[in-house]
């Protein structure tokens, strides 16, 4: 696995200190039955109670020294399995983070929720269990068998026919196993999908008396997954019966032919439960196993899908050249730009769009719904790379500029608003982690953010709900502009950011704006005409194509979708 050789580099130590600990455990363990078997025969027999209880005295030290062993190994292999888990949890999770859109969007992200949490777990398990019982089995079980061997060689033909069969039996549970338990994780993504789609979009179920639908849903995947598992746990099921009874019967046989020969005076009674004990110890060691196979096809199950988001590479690359420093500060530009998102066909999103837009400048960006404008400005901070064209900020091609730079320079205020869990302090923060509460209020007040969060008991320690529940949409996208207003990008991106707020307020926003962005460089999508008019340039798109550019004036007199829209809003024209 691709994981593996950082972990085995750092917990081989600590691992093969559990393991040594296990072993010798399962050596104390091994010892019990010979020394019973002398007790009773040497002892018992003899009526030499001295023998009885030096012999008693050894089997209770050997139990004392096992049981320190036992508790050092279960310290040791809990404490480097959680640790081990942490770690993957947190590599997956900054692997996800360096992740372009196009890569994420290969995951669904149920499935990505579920291979952090679930599949993780499975793995940490199986270490868990390599240093507890998945290593004592075998070593118990070859150990039990030299025993009994040792013991009486010739009731030693019991196992020789007996443990083939259980081979063959954890073969084909591990065999057919597989597949079972790499349906039921897919299935576990169905059900997290359903539910985080629920949760996310509660209100509108309930605003909509859709709860019956969606629980019809959820009980649909919930039933796949159901019944799925119960699949898996059937096949599995049948396995372990096997592997007892074809134990017990082993046992059976050899209490009948150990009677045979204690009565034919060629052997001892305390050879035979010596013997019985070592298969029992057998049959404990085996359903380890099987066990062991059964938590091994669901680790491996649960490895090659963490895999598979580990060794996904990033599909935006950053060419190497060397790079002059460019006097053009601020600006954007895209030539001929053409866009497609991946694993789609059909026409392009974005077809050969070309303009520039120099420091200082206004440029809004206006279309019907499905136009392309929130496609066209994901380019810009490269969230998604141009199928063919050039897009260029301060002069230098994106492709050529380290993405977190590129950000740096950019700030955005996305059409879907999002506050995270913690106060209106911390939310606008985000945009300037070092900011002064001065420069917070400064960047609220150009917002309008200001007053509502001022006129609240705690002001801007007023806790934000997940997803800022307790906020209306103006007030989110308020706090959202507030926070890419603080960082003082050298290019300001709304994305129909106002959609929320009503006209007076993005009136004064706009105005508080005209100051804010002398030297600013700000793209303003926008669905309202209204909010656009006053820019010092005006695109116009038009399924994927730029139909017009220009000022408002100009387009009034050129651009008949401009037209159309500047009518359908304002129902008149100028």
């Amino acid at each position: 696995m691709y994981f593996s050789k950082k972990y085995i580099k750092k917990y081989w130590k600590p691992f093969f200190s559990a393991v040594l600990f296990l072993t010798f455990e399962t050596i104390c363990d091994l010892m019990q039955p010979t020394i019973m078997s002398k007790i009773i025969d040497i002892g018992v027999a003899g009526k030499n109670m001295n023998y009885v209880l030096k012999m008693g005295g050894l089997m209770l030290l050997i139990t004392a020294l096992g049981a320190v062993a036992a508790v050092s190994r279960n310290i040791i292999s809990s404490n480097v399995s959680l640790k081990f888990g942490t770690e993957l949890r947190r590599d997956i999770y900054i692997k996800i983070n360096t992740y372009s859109f196009e890569n994420i969007d290969k995951f669904e992200t149920a499935s990505l929720v579920t291979r952090l949490t679930n599949d993780v777990t499975q793995v940490q398990n199986f270490i868990n269990g390599l240093m507890r019982i998945f290593v004592k089995a075998p070593l118990l079980c070859i150990g039990s068998l030299v025993m009994a061997t040792r013991l009486n060689p010739s009731l030693a033909i019991v196992l020789a026919v007996v443990v083939p069969i259980i081979g063959v039996f954890i073969f084909a549970n591990m065999k057919i196993g597989y597949p079972f338990f790499k349906k039921v994780q897919k299935a576990m993504d169905a059900v997290n999908g359903g539910l985080r789609e629920y949760l996310s979009g509660a209100r509108v179920v309930k605003a909509f008396n859709r709860f019956d639908y969606e629980q019809s849903r959820f009980d649909k995947t919930n039933v796949e997954m159901g019944n799925t598992q119960i699949n898996a746990m059937r096949v599995m099921a049948i396995f372990a019966p096997g592997i007892t009874l074809t134990v017990n019967i082993g046992i059976v046989v050899v209490l009948w032919l150990g009677g045979f020969n204690v009565n034919n005076g060629n052997m001892q009674v305390g050879q035979v439960i010596a013997f019985t004990n070592y298969m029992t110890q057998i049959l404990f060691s085996l359903m380890m196993i099987s066990f062991v196979f059964t938590m091994f096809v669901r680790a491996k199950s649960s490895a090659e899908r963490i895999n598979e988001v580990l060794i996904q590479e990033n599909s935006m690359k950053v060419l190497s050249a060397s790079l002059a420093p460019s006097n053009e500060t601020g600006s954007l530009e895209f030539q001929n730009v053409y866009f497609s998102y991946a694993g789609t066909s059909g026409e392009p999103v974005i077809k050969n769009i070309t303009f520039s837009c120099a420091r200082g400048e206004t440029i809004g960006i206006i279309g019907s719904t499905g136009s392309g404008k929130s496609s066209l400005i994901n380019l810009l901070p490269r969230f998604y790379d141009v199928t063919s064209g050039t897009v260029k900020v301060s002069g230098i091609d994106v492709k050529y500029m380290d993405p977190k730079k590129l950000r740096e320079k950019i700030a955005m205020v996305p059409q879907k608003t999002t506050l995270f869990t913690g106060t209106v302090m911390e939310n606008i923060k985000w945009g300037k982690e070092d900011a002064t509460p001065l420069e917070v209020q400064e960047a609220a007040v150009i917002a309008m953010a200001n007053d509502f969060i001022s006129s609240s008991p705690e002001g801007y320690d007023t806790k934000i709900g997940q997803g800022g529940v307790n906020f209306s949409g103006g007030q989110k996208q308020r706090v959202s502009i507030a926070r890419a207003l603080i960082r003082k990008p050298e290019i300001l991106i709304l994305d129909d950011c106002t959609s929320s707020v009503d006209v007076a307020t993005e009136t004064k926003i706009r105005l508080g704006l005209k100051e804010y962005l002398k030297d600013l460089t700000c793209v303003i999508i926008a669905q309202r005409i209204t909010s656009i008019m006053e820019t010092d340039k005006i695109i116009v798109l038009d399924n994927g194509e730029m139909v017009g550019i220009g000022t408002h004036e100009h387009l009034m007199l050129n651009c008949d979708v401009y037209q159309d829209i500047f009518r359908s809003q304002l129902g008149k024209q100028t």
